[in-house]
C-alpha cells in the first residue's frame, strides 16, 4: 500500500503535475492564492522573476496566509507544491536570462526543504539486537576504551592543526608588517606615503584575494567561522558537506590568509569547526573523501555516535584556541550540544585536555623552550598583576552599566550585520562578486588603518611600548624616541592589540584614540563578518569591546571627585571586551569560564558573569545573537530548548504531515523502487504497516525503515525469492549498513531488472520495530519534547487503534515561532 505524502524527509509530498493540471491550477488562483505563490518555488530555483506573483512572498512585501484545505476537500500542506516543476513552455532564451539572477529575494518566514535530519535514536531492529546479543561484556569494555582514544586524537590533531595556524599566520604578518613598516619609515623621511598605502592595500588584497578564492570556487560551507553550521549539526540538522576533509582543508588555509590579509577576524572561531571535522573524520576510521578505509572504529559508523564525537571536537577547538579545556566543554554544553551524559562529558573534558597540552608542547618547541607548558592557546591575554586585579564593591554597578552598553553595541552589531547579510544574499551571490567583495574589505580596512595612523597625533615615548611588548611600532611622524599609539591598535594582529589595550599602563593610549578606533573598527567588522573568507568573530568582539572599555576606564576619574579610585583602565577594558563579546554571541556560562581561564585569574569570576548576563538579557529584547540570526538566514530548521511558549493550542493531529506513504511488511520491490525513484518527494522514513484484507482504512503500525536502509537492500538484492531459491546469497549484515555510511548511493545508480520489480521484499528483518509514537491528541509541546530530548528523525501519529494516520518531522516542529503576534507558522521552500 502506497499513499503520497509532501514536503522532505518523511513529509507529505505531492506527485509530479503535469501542464495541464497546473492550467486548471490557475483557474484557482483567486480561491487559494497560496498554491500559486508556492508553485513558484521551484526545485531548482531560478530567481529573476518570470511569473510576479511568486516575487511577493519572497521579498516579504505580501503577506500571504496559507490554507490547510484545497476546493475540493483535498488536504493541503505547506510545501504541498514546492517541488512542481512550471518550466515547461520557457523558451531556451528565457531560461538563459533565468538563470542569471541579478537578485535573489529573500525572505526569513521561509523554512528550507534541502536540510535533512540526522538518526540520534539507534535502530533496534533484528540486526542490531543480534549484535548487541553476540557481543560480551569484555567486547563493550573495548568500545568504551575505543571512545577515549578517539576522544585524544581528536585532542591531539585539533592542537596540531592550532600549531600549524599559529605558526603560519605569525610568520606571514611579520612579514607583512615588516615590509609595510620599512615601507612607511622610508618614505616619512622623503616623502612619497602614497606608496606604502598602496603596498599596504595590495599584500592584504592579495592574502585575502587566495582566502577568498578557495572558499568561493572550492568549498562555500566554509565560509565565516562554522560555528552556527556546528551548532545546528549538533541540533540534529544534517548540514552538507559541514564535515569533510575538503571542508577542513579550505578552512585552515582561508583563516590563515584571512587573518594575514589584515581583515577585522579571528583565527579562535574556525578552530570550533577544524575540530569537529576532525573528530567526525577520525571517529569513523576512514576517509570517504580519499576513499581510503583503515578498517577501524566501525561500530562508530552511525549518527548516534558520530554527534557526540563532534561534541568533543568543537570542545578542542576551543581549548586550543583559548586554552580553556572547561570552557571548552561548557561551550559544547551550551552552545552545541542537545544531548549529554555524564561520561561523554569526561571524554570531552578529556579531548579539551589533550588539544591544550600538545598546542602547549609543541608550541614550547617551536620557542626552544622544551617542555614549558606555560603558553594557554592561541590567544594569550597575558596574566593580570595582582595590583590590577582589585576592585571593590562599589564598582559592581559600573560593571553592569558596561554590560548594557555591550549588550546595545551587540544587538546594533546584529542588526546591521543581518541587513548586510540579506543584501549579500540577494546580490552578491556570485563566487567572483564574493571575492572581489572580500578584496575590497581588505583594501578598505588597509586605507582606514592607514589614514587613522597617519592623522593621529598621539605619539607616545617608547619605553611604555617595552613595557606591553609589542613589536610592530611606529614612528609616524612623531619625535625620535616616541612612536604612534593608534598604530599599535591598528598596525599589529588582532590578538595583540587586544592584549595591549588590556595591559599597558594608564596614559597610553588618548582618548580621542580610543574612541576614533573603536567606532572604525566596529564598522569594520560589521563589514567583514559574512564575507566569503574562513573567519571568526571572537577576536573583533574582543577588540572593540577592549578599545571601549580602556576608554570608559580612562573617563571614569574625570567625573569622579576622587580620581585616584579609578587609576587601571585595563580591568574596565576586559569587562568591555567580555561585554562586546556577549552582546554579539550571547554566551554566558561557557564565555565566563574562557575569560577566566584565558587571563589566567578567577577573581574577575564575578565581574565578567554579571556583565555577560546584563549583555545577554539588554541584548535579547532587541535582537537575537549573532550565530542564531545566520541560522534563521539559512532557513534552517534548527529546535530550540523549548516549543513556542503560546503553543499548547496545538495537537499532533494538527501538526503532522499526512498522509503518509506506508509499506507493507512484504512489499513488492517496484513499488519500492517507484516510491524511492519519484523525484518530487524524497521521503526518509516509511512506517510499515499490517494491511487488513479488503480495508480502506490505513493499515497497523508494526515497524518503520528508512530510505537509507531500503537502498542497501535493493543494492545487495535481498529479495524473498533469492532467499528461497538455491543460490543462497550470505545474510545481510549490519557491517553492510555502516560500510554504505554516511554517503548511501542514489535509487538511480541502483539497476533494478524488469524480472526483479516483480520480486517481494520482506522488511521484518530490518525495520525498527519499536519506533516512537504519539496519539493525535498529544500537544504540540509534549510531541516538541519527545522528539528534541531523544533526537529522532521521524515520530509516528496513531489513532486509537495504532492504525497510521500521520507523521511528524523536525520542520514540522520547526516551523512555527513565536513572532510578533503571536505564534506565527514559516512557510517551507526549496531555498
Amino acid at each position: 500500500m502506497t499513499v503520497s505524502h509532501g514536503g522532505q524527509t518523511g513529509r507529505c509530498a505531492s506527485t509530479a503535475l503535469s501542464a495541464d493540471v497546473v492550467r486548471r491550477l490557475d483557474v484557482l488562483k483567486v480561491q487559494s492564492s497560496p498554491v500559486s505563490a508556492m508553485a513558484n518555488i521551484t526545485k531548482k530555483v531560478s530567481w529573476s522573476g518570470r511569473g510576479e506573483e511568486g516575487t511577493p512572498l519572497l521579498n516579504g512585501s505580501e503577506e500571504v496566509k496559507y490554507t490547510r484545505q484545497l476546493s475540493g476537500g483535498g488536504m493541503f500542506h505547506i510545501g504541498r507544491l514546492s517541488t512542481v516543476d512550471l518550466d515547461e513552455d520557457i523558451t531556451p532564451e528565457e531560461d538563459a536570462v533565468r538563470s542569471k539572477p541579478k537578485e535573489i529575494p529573500h525572505n526569513e518566514k521561509l523554512l528550507s526543504l534541502k536540510y535533512e535530519s540526522l538518526d540520534y535514536d539507534n535502530i533496534e531492529n533484528h540486526l542490531f539486537l543480534e549484535e548487541e546479543r553476540r557481543m560480551g561484556h569484555m567486547s563493550f569494555r573495548c568500545l568504551e576504551i575505543s571512545r577515549w582514544v578517539i576522544c585524544g586524537l581528536i585532542g591531539v590533531l585539533t592542537g596540531l592543526i592550532a600549531c600549524f595556524i599559529d605558526i603560519v599566520v605569525e610568520k606571514l604578518a611579520g612579514v607583512k608588517y615588516d615590509v609595510v613598516k620599512k615601507s612607511i619609515d622610508k618614505n616619512t623621511e622623503i616623502g612619497g606615503m602614497c606608496i606604502s598605502l598602496i603596498l599596504w592595500a595590495a599584500l592584504n588584497s592579495a592574502f585575502v584575494m587566495v582566502g577568498a578564492v578557495i572558499v568561493a570556487f572550492f568549498e562555500p560551507i566554509a565560509a565565516g567561522s562554522g560555528i552556527p553550521q556546528i551548532k545546528c549539526y549538533l541540533n540534529g540538522v544534517k548540514v552538507p558537506r559541514v564535515v569533510r576533509l575538503k571542508t577542513l582543508m579550505v578552512k585552515v588555509c582561508g583563516v590563515i590568509c584571512s587573518v594575514a590579509g589584515g581583515l577585522a577576524v579571528g583565527k579562535e572561531g574556525p578552530m570550533i569547526h577544524s575540530g569537529a571535522v576532525v573528530a567526525a573524520g577520525v571517529s569513523q576510521g576512514r576517509s570517504t573523501s580519499l576513499k581510503k578505509d583503515f578498517k577501524i572504529f566501525e561500530y562508530f559508523r552511525r549518527d548516534t555516535e558520530k554527534r557526540d564525537f563532534v561534541s568533543a571536537g568543537a570542545a578542542a577547538g576551543v581549548s586550543a584556541a583559548f586554552g580553556a579545556p572547561v570552557g571548552g566543554v561548557l561551550f559544547s554544553l551550551e552552545e552545541g550540544a542537545s544531548f549529554w551524559n555524564q561520561m561523554l562529558t569526561w571524554r570531552i573534558f578529556f579531548a579539551s585536555m589533550i588539544s591544550t597540552f600538545t598546542l602547549n608542547f609543541v608550541l614550547s618547541i617551536y620557542h626552544k623552550k622544551t617542555g614549558e607548558l606555560s603558553s594557554p592557546g592561541l590567544i594569550n591575554f597575558g596574566s593580570f598583576n595582582l595590583e590590577s586585579v582589585k576592585y571593590n564593591i562599589y564598582e559592581i554597578p559600573l560593571f553592569i552599566v558596561m554590560g548594557a552598553i555591550g549588550g546595545l553595541l551587540g544587538a546594533l552589531f546584529n542588526v546591521l550585520n543581518y541587513w548586510l547579510t540579506i543584501f549579500r544574499i540577494r546580490y552578491v551571490h556570485r563566487p567572483c562578486l564574493q571575492v572581489m567583495e572580500a578584496m575590497l574589505v581588505a583594501a578598505v580596512t588597509a586605507t582606514v588603518s592607514f589614514a587613522m595612523i597617519y592623522f593621529s597625533n598621539d605619539c607616545q615615548p617608547l619605553e611604555t611600548q617595552k613595557q606591553s611588548s609589542e613589536d610592530y611600532s611606529l614612528q609616524g611622524f612623531c619625535a625620535d624616541g616616541e612612536y604612534n599609539a593608534m598604530a599599535t591598535a591598528f598596525f599589529n594582529t588582532p590578538e595583540r592589540s587586544v592584549r595591549s589595550l588590556f595591559h599597558s599602563p594608564a596614559g597610553t593610549y588618548k582618548i580621542e584614540t580610543l574612541g576614533y578606533f573603536t567606532l572604525v573598527y566596529f564598522f569594520l567588522a560589521c563589514w567583514t563578518y559574512g564575507l566569503t573568507v574562513s573567519a571568526g568573530v571572537f577576536i573583533p568582539s574582543l577588540l572593540i569591546g577592549a578599545a571601549w572599555g580602556r576608554l570608559f576606564g580612562i573617563m571614569l576619574p574625570y567625573i569622579t571627585p576622587d580620581p585616584s579610585v579609578f587609576t587601571d583602565p585595563g580591568k574596565y577594558a576586559l569587562m568591555g571586551a567580555a561585554a562586546q563579546l556577549g552582546g554579539i554571541v550571547r554566551m554566558t556560562l561557557s564565555l565566563t569560564v574562557i575569560l577566566v581561564e584565558a587571563t589566567g585569574n578567577v577573581t574577575y569570576g564575578l565581574p565578567i558573569m554579571l556583565v555577560l548576563m546584563t549583555a545577554k538579557i539588554v541584548g535579547d529584547y532587541f535582537i537575537e545573537g549573532l550565530y542564531d540570526v545566520h541560522i534563521k538566514l539559512q532557513s534552517v530548521p534548527f529546535l530550540h530548548w523549548d516549543a513556542p511558549a503560546t503553543s499548547h493550542s496545538l495537537t499532533a493531529r494538527e501538526v503532522m504531515s499526512s498522509p503518509v506513504t506506508c509499506f507493507n511488511r512484504v512489499e513488492k520491490v517496484g513499488t519500492i523502487v517507484d516510491v524511492l525513484s519519484n523525484t518530487s518527494t524524497n521521503h526518509n522514513g516509511f512506517p510499515v504497516i499490517i494491511q487488513t484484507a479488503a480495508s480502506e482504512e490505513p493499515g497497523k503500525l508494526c515497524g518503520l525503515i528508512l530510505r537509507s536502509q531500503l537502498i542497501v537492500l535493493l543494492k545487495h538484492k535481498v529479495f524473498v525469492e533469492r532467499a528461497r531459491s538455491r543460490l543462497r546469497q550470505r545474510k545481510l549484515q549490519l557491517k553492510d549498513f555502516r560500510d554504505a555510511y554516511p554517503r548511501f548511493p542514489p535509487i538511480q545508480s541502483i539497476h533494478v531488472s524488469q524480472d526483479e520489480r516483480e520480486c517481494m521484499m520482506d522488511l521484518t528483518e530490518f525495520m525498527n520495530p519499536t519506533p516512537y509514537t504519539v496519539p493525535q491528541d498529544t500537544s504540540l509541546p509534549r510531541v516538541f519534547k519527545l522528539f528534541r530530548a531523544l533526537g529522532l528523525r521521524h515520530l509516528v501519529v496513531v489513532d486509537d487503534d495504532n492504525r497510521v494516520i500521520g507523521l511528524v518531522t523536525r520542520k514540522d516542529l520547526a516551523r512555527y515561532h513565536l513572532g510578533k503576534h503571536g505564534l506565527e507558522e514559516l512557510h517551507l521552500a526549496h531555498t
